[in-house]
């Protein structure tokens, strides 16, 4: 095995060497008078009768001994994806037939690629026009002199797992071969004089009122004879009004081949800003003039922003700024790292209306419809290159390299620096991120001082994971990193010279992966401790914010039925479908916040309110903030400026009972909203006297309450049926039962966590085994009929007391003590009731972490779902989506919201079609969780549980677990049956 990526390392040095002198580059100012070669890539003219989308069907061979036998193929794409298997170090190829329109007659073709993964060799009418290595970057081809009248034959030979993606480890993340045209790809003409580029920078005065717009345009003159032309700059606002127009001679002719940048600086008064809260963007236009005449036009938007480090802080603008995040794969579960450009938006959208600010793009650049969106809305990008785990244990083969090696040295600068020339005029792009968990060495202070030779306006990080011992070699970039922190976490961040960012954290459950299979309830604990978590981030200044990891779930359906990847942890899966910890992280970065809901107090006929503003640049002014009570409704101005407290005053008087309080975003989004109740409604308590009558005989004790008949087996101790006129309703318990942690990951070997397969199945969870009873007493109340034990189980002991009542409850008090090391460290515990598979309609109340909950979350206070289990053959359905609603996703355990816990019930119940079953009453301190298995509903009530077993968990998210080994574990469940 390591001697063939030998193999292929050594060709792809030779190829990369030529691929860089194959690529159109330009010469970019720098520091100090010097020149930076980059490659071109030439603004798109916006005159759509220049430019063609040759996205569609291709035909594609999956090597080139097989060039005859071509089948249609998509582009974009990935190839396995559309079922198509390429071998390791074979050559694929995909052709595709170009007629020029005959307008374009004269004019220079640019062909423009936004991603081949991982090498590309394009060829048209078989001779070789260029060769790039590189998966997520964009580069261009001059194909002009390749063309001709007529029909024309374009090629693209790809291989993949080639030294790019091996540097950036794409295809192991992946668990599959990422190779293919992933991103769009664009035919263009120019005029043969044209303008090959265009930067824009923005910065302010002192006092952040005014700007200075700083172009430079690069004209090339790619004709046959001298030339001279002028620039025209108009720079408009959103409503179309000019801001400027300037006119821009070169100054001197250009002779064929020759170029000139032209360098210009306008002052612009009191421009609006962009933000992330306020995204304004301008409209630039330029264009070129040639005798008089118009012969380029190009339309770019751009927004005023200026990012500076003071101290241990960022600051856009001059307001320092928390980033509230979530990192980013490009992923569809059919389509791989393959997406359409409506699904780009829709992220961007979907972690916009969670009350993210920022996105982290883990672990290769975005595309450019990603950050359009992210400009228009309102995102802070970390614009990180294609370079993962160079010298981490994650990536085997730096067992075999050596990371200092100086061939590496060009790959990591050109990912970056290609990167950078793509999205360097996006005003969301903060951050350029070198690279993604690795060790820091002399080459990446190479690639720190290129890069910041191309751009120094924005910050740059490094993700070393900077602080303890691991991979902490002295990182020089500007921002620091780490992944992972406790709760101790944003505190030390005040001791840092440099700010600090934590651009992985509060990782999503998904290594414990069979025991998100049998209790999505699991993703619901995941929301409290989150607050908790980003509540000190926001507290400690040195810390800049964070990323979640990750930010949607990372599968691939491959075509043979196979379901592969890192996993299900993103607060949204594949399909776009909000999963509980996106409620969980909307909540957690809210950025209005109100502090005292549990110290309320009324004042002269007013609720007051101490509210935060955590937005960084507007004041709650610009927030639409509404109230309904039970009496009146209104909307409230407040002037509390961002990063400040204040307080807001709601009417209410004698008859108000609850309030309802509602923060909007500027964007439209409801960012925040309360549900507060100053009168709570009594729960209906039940009144009703039922007889009771006691019979036995030598194996079991006969209980008729009223209607219902409940036996209890003198052996066991435990309830063996429980029925009313004749229709069966407990089959048994309840029994006192401990659900174990459970982090098994599926158990496929594995170099970093890649474990994601087919045949991960819920755990079954059984009570503990009664072994047999003693001392069994009865007594008979006023008020009820008592049966108390001491029992015996298979690795416990302990007591069980039965209390049957007039009021028709029934109430079961048990006291245990457990010596099993398997159960010693539990998920749950409590107790368990187990009914026929009628009883299918589970209803709840409870009282949540929170006080208002989306309709479509498991954790929502109350609801009512039903079973609808189904077996499945995988994980999840192979290649489909099943439901609407991830709640309604189903397993042979039942639904996402049937079998997920419910914390902090008041209520729960199992009801059949006819409305028989059981009510468990509680006092918020118990759990339910219901579930199909051994073909009976199992329900748990649980006086114990936690967050689960994910092991990459630190405080605050492991606070809750605990040991029970020979500890003594007391509570009780009451319920009625009817």
């Amino acid at each position: 095995m390591k001697t063939s990526y030998i193999i292929v390392f050594a060709c792809l040095l030779f190829f990369g060497n030529n691929a860089s002198a194959q690529i159109q580059k330009i010469a970019l100012p720098i520091a100090g008078g010097k020149n930076i070669e980059i490659a071109r890539l030439s603004p798109v003219p916006s005159d759509k009768n220049f430019k063609l989308s040759l996205n569609g069907e291709w035909l594609f061979s999956e090597n080139l001994e097989s060039g005859s036998h071509r089948k249609p193929i998509q582009v974009p794409g990935e190839w396995v994806m559309q079922g198509f298997n390429v071998n390791t170090g074979e050559t694929a190829t995909y052709s595709k037939n170009l007629v020029i329109p005959a307008s374009w007659q004269g004019k220079r073709m640019k062909l423009k690629f936004d991603g081949v993964s991982s090498h590309a060799v394009v060829k048209i009418n078989g001779r070789k026009v260029s060769e790039h290595e590189g998966s997520f970057v964009p580069f261009e081809s001059d194909v002009t002199d390749f063309l001709r009248s007529g029909d024309n034959l374009l090629e693209v030979e790809v291989q993949a797992q080639t030294i790019s993606d091996i540097l950036a480890c794409t295809s192991q993340y992946a668990a599959h071969t990422v190779g293919g045209i992933l991103r769009k790809v664009t035919l263009f003409a120019l005029p043969e004089v044209n303008i090959a580029d265009i930067s824009v920078t923005t910065s302010f005065d002192g006092n952040y009122k005014n700007s200075m717009l700083r172009l430079k345009t690069k004209i090339i003159n790619e004709s046959r004879t001298t030339s001279s032309a002028q620039i025209n700059y108009v720079l408009t606002d959103n409503e179309g009004k000019v801001v400027f127009k300037k006119a821009m001679p070169l100054g001197k002719t250009l002779a064929p081949g020759e170029s000139t940048l032209l360098g210009q600086s306008f002052s612009v008064k009191n421009p609006k800003q962009w933000n992330t809260e306020h995204p304004y963007l301008y409209n630039l236009t330029t264009e070129l003039i040639v005798s008089g005449n118009a012969i380029q036009k190009n339309t770019q938007k751009i927004g005023f922003r200026q990012v500076e480090i003071k101290g241990n802080q960022l600051f856009v603008n001059g307001y320092p700024i928390k980033l509230r995040g979530v990192n980013r794969h490009s992923v569809h579960p059919l389509t791989g790292r393959s997406i359409s450009p409506e699904l780009e938006i829709k992220d961007a959208e979907l972690f916009k209306q969670a009350n993210c600010n920022y996105i982290r793009t883990s672990h290769y650049p975005p595309s450019q419809e990603f950050l359009e969106a992210a400009d228009s809305i309102g995102l802070f990008v970390e614009n990180e290159s294609s370079l993962t785990w160079i010298q981490h244990h994650a990536s085997p083969m730096w067992g075999l390299w050596d990371y200092k090696d100086e061939k590496f040295l060009p790959y990591m600068i050109s990912a970056n620096l290609e990167k950078m020339q793509s999205a360097k005029n996006h005003p969301s792009v903060i951050i350029w991120s070198l690279g993604n968990e690795s060790r820091w060495s002399p080459l990446w202070q190479k690639v720190l001082d290129k890069v910041k030779e191309f751009d120094s306006t924005r910050p740059t990080s490094f993700h070393d994971q900077c602080w303890g011992g691991f991979n902490n070699a002295g990182s020089k970039a500007d921002i620091a990193n780490y992944h992972y922190p406790g709760m101790n976490g944003p505190a030390a961040t005040d001791t840092m010279s440099r700010p600090t960012l934590f651009g992985e954290y509060a990782h999503v459950s998904t290594y414990n992966r069979r025991e998100l299979a049998t209790d999505p309830g699991v993703r619901s604990a995941y929301a409290l401790p989150l607050v908790k978590m980003y509540d000190s981030i926001y507290y400690h200044k040195g810390n800049l914010g964070g990323a979640v990891w990750s930010g949607i779930d990372d599968t691939f359906h491959l075509p043979d039925g196979r379901i592969v990847g890192y996993g299900p942890w993103g607060p949204i899966d594949g399909w776009r479908r909000p999963k509980p910890e996106y409620w969980g992280m909307k909540k957690a970065y809210a950025p209005v916040v109100i502090k005292n809901l549990n110290d309320l107090k009324v004042q002269n006929d007013q609720l007051i309110l101490q509210v935060e503003n955590r937005y960084d640049f507007i004041s709650l002014q610009d927030v639409s903030i509404s109230y309904k009570t039970n009496v009146t409704s209104g909307k409230i101005n407040s002037q509390i400026g961002p990063h400040q407290n204040g307080y807001l005053k709601i009417p209410v008087n004698e008859q108000t009972k609850e309030v309802y309080i509602t923060f909007k975003d500027p964007g439209g989004f409801i960012t925040n909203e309360e549900h507060i109740v100053l009168k709570k409604t009594e729960e209906v308590q039940y009144k009703m006297t039922e007889s009771l009558a006691l019979e036995e005989n030598s194996s079991a004790y006969f209980i008729q309450q009223g209607a219902i008949r409940y036996t209890v087996d003198k052996t066991t101790g435990i309830i063996s049926a429980a029925e009313s006129k004749g229709q069966r309703i407990l089959n048994q318990g309840p029994v006192f039962c401990v659900v174990p942690m459970n982090s098994e990951d599926g158990g496929k070997p594995n170099v970093a966590g890649e474990t994601y397969q087919n045949n991960i199945y819920p755990i079954k969870n059984y009570p503990l085994y009664t072994l047999y009873v003693k001392n069994i007493t009865t007594q008979k109340t006023e008020d009820a009929i008592i049966i108390s034990m001491e029992t015996t189980y298979k690795s416990a002991n302990g007591s069980i007391k039965y209390s049957f009542m007039k009021n028709g409850n029934v109430k079961v008090d048990y006291d245990v003590k457990c010596w099993d090391e398997a159960t010693a460290t539990p998920y749950q515990y409590g107790m368990l009731f187990q009914l026929p598979k009628v009883f299918d309609q589970l209803s709840w109340k409870r009282s949540g972490d929170f006080t208002v909950y989306s309709p479509d979350d498991i954790a929502r206070d109350s609801g009512t779902t039903k079973l609808n289990a189904k077996w499945l053959s995988s994980v999840e359905e192979p290649g489909k989506q099943t439901s609407a609603l991830w709640k309604d996703d189903a397993n042979e355990m039942g639904s996402n919201d049937f079998r997920s816990t419910k914390q902090h019930i008041i209520r729960a119940e199992l009801t059949n079609n006819n409305n028989n079953g059981i009510t468990v009453l509680s006092d918020t301190k118990q759990s339910s969780r219901s579930w199909l298995q051994d073909s009976n509903i199992q329900f748990l009530i649980a006086d114990y549980s936690n967050n689960g077993s994910e092991p990459f968990y630190g405080s605050p998210f492991t606070d809750q677990r605990i040991n029970i080994k020979g500890k003594q574990l007391k509570g009780n469940v009451i319920f009625r049956l009817r």
